[in-house]
């Protein structure tokens, strides 16, 4: 399973990498996309709202369910990656990469210290 080191996760299963400006984009992890398997869709409604710390920013349905993606940190939802919308399924593909779901203008970046590093995150997925 791939858990980039340079990113911060969630117990969510969501992942945060911090870009300049306090700004930073927003994905689900691989665990995420391959406990869903296939995704056939992505909402996000959430563009131009700031939003709370774990607070529903959109939701991804794959064949099997749909599942909420939350906030891993506080802040203002600037874009949603346009692949996705046409090519939903590059998340299974790429989840770290071409695969991801927001930009986030981050309001609080101190919350970054309270996401999991990627050894804590390998500690949740074998749980």
């Amino acid at each position: 399973m791939n858990i980039p080191s340079n990113l911060k996760y969630t117990k969510d299963h969501e992942w945060l990498k911090v870009e300049g400006n306090g700004e930073a984009t927003v994905g689900i992890t691989d665990f995420a996309q391959s406990q869903l398997g296939d995704i056939v869709f992505i909402e996000v409604e959430t563009v131009g709202e700031t939003l709370g710390h774990e607070e529903v920013f959109g939701t991804v349905e794959a064949v099997k369910t749909v599942s909420d993606m939350f906030m891993p940190v506080s802040g203002e939802v600037l874009e949603v990656n346009p692949k996705i919308t046409d090519q939903p399924d590059v998340v299974n593909k790429d989840p770290y990469g071409e695969g991801w779901i927001v930009k986030i203008k981050m309001t609080n970046p101190a919350e970054v210290n309270n996401l999991l590093t990627a050894e804590q995150y390998k500690g949740v997925v074998s749980e």
